[in-house]
C-alpha cells in the first residue's frame, strides 16, 4: 500500500466517526477501534469501500491493544502512521455524588487508555518515523478546571500532560505528539453519560454564558490540521480558544465565569 494509515479509537460514533470520514476521504486507510461493533459498522458504511477495517477494542485492556494494532498493521500493509487516541467518556456531577465505580471507569478509559495506547503504538510509529504522529483527544476541560466536572477535568489534564511529556520523550525518535482540545461537543456519548438528564440544562447554561457547542466535523478538521502541522495543543472552536486565552491571561475572569456557569446550571436543574 502506498497510502498512509490512521488507527482511531472511539471510531464507532461522534468525533471518532468524523475523524474517520475526514481521513478516509483524504486518501488514508482507516482503522476503526471501539467496543461498539454496530457503531463501527455504521461508520464503515459511511466510508469509501476498501478504505477501512474494524477492530473491537476496550482501551482499558493492554492485551487488546496489542492484538488490535497487530491486526490493523496487517490490514494496512504493515504500517501505522497515526494513532488517534480518541476514545473517552463524559462524567458530570458533583464529586460527592459520584460512585467509586464511575470515577474508576472514567479514569481508566480517559487516562489509562491513552497511556496504554501510546505504549502499544510506539513501535509502529517509530517504524514509520519521521512523519508519524500520536494525536490525543484532550479537551478544553484540560485547560481550566470546571465545577461539576472534577473527575473528567482530572482525566483531561492528565491527557494534556501525557501529550507534553511524550512530545519531549519521543522527539529523538522522530515521532510527533500533539493533542486536540474541543470544548462542548453534543455527541451520542453525552446522552449516554451517567448524568444524561443534565444534557439540556448544560446546553442552556453554556449558551447563556455566550459559549457554544462545536460540531464534530470541526474537531475532525482540526485533527487533520494537527497531523499535518506542528502545533502541540490545538483548541477547537470559539469556546475552546476563549478558555485557552482566559486561562493564560485572565485566570480571575475565567474563575468567576466558571462559577456563574455552575450556578446557572444548578438553577436550570431546579
Amino acid at each position: 500500500m502506498d497510502y498512509k494509515s490512521i488507527f482511531i479509537t472511539g471510531g464507532g460514533s461522534g468525533i471518532g466517526r468524523a475523524i474517520a470520514q475526514r481521513f478516509s476521504h483524504g486518501g488514508w486507510f482507516v482503522g476503526l477501534a471501539d467496543v461498539n461493533e454496530a457503531g463501527m459498522a455504521e461508520t464503515g458504511a459511511s466510508l469509501p469501500e476498501g478504505t477501512w477495517s474494524a477492530h473491537k477494542l476496550d482501551v482499558r485492556k493492554p492485551d487488546q491493544w496489542e492484538t488490535a494494532l497487530a491486526n490493523f498493521a496487517e490490514a494496512s500493509g504493515g504500517r501505522i502512521d497515526v494513532l488517534a487516541n480518541n476514545a473517552g467518556i463524559p462524567l458530570g456531577g458533583k464529586l460527592i455524588d459520584l460512585s467509586t465505580e464511575e470515577i474508576d471507569r472514567t479514569l481508566d478509559v480517559n487516562l489509562a487508555g491513552v497511556i496504554y495506547g501510546a505504549r502499544a503504538a510506539y513501535p509502529y510509529l517509530k517504524a514509520t518515523a519521521p512523519g508519524s504522529c500520536l494525536v490525543n483527544t484532550c479537551s478544553a476541560a484540560g485547560l481550566y478546571g470546571q465545577g461539576g466536572m472534577t473527575v473528567y477535568c482530572a482525566s483531561k489534564f492528565g491527557v494534556r500532560a501525557i501529550t507534553e511529556a511524550l512530545d519531549i520523550e519521543w522527539a529523538e525518535d522522530g515521532i510527533r505528539v500533539c493533542d486536540v482540545m474541543p470544548s462542548y461537543i453534543d455527541t451520542p456519548l453525552l446522552a449516554q453519560s451517567s448524568h444524561a438528564k443534565s444534557n439540556k440544562p448544560i446546553r442552556e447554561s453554556v449558551q447563556s454564558a455566550g459559549l457554544e457547542f462545536t460540531p464534530v466535523e470541526d474537531v475532525a478538521e482540526t485533527f487533520w490540521r494537527a497531523v499535518h502541522g506542528d502545533k502541540l495543543h490545538n483548541p477547537v472552536g470559539k469556546t475552546a480558544y476563549t478558555i485557552a486565552r482566559a486561562a493564560r491571561w485572565m485566570p480571575g475572569y475565567i474563575r468567576h465565569k466558571s462559577r456563574k456557569l455552575v450556578e446557572q446550571g444548578a438553577k436550570l436543574m431546579g
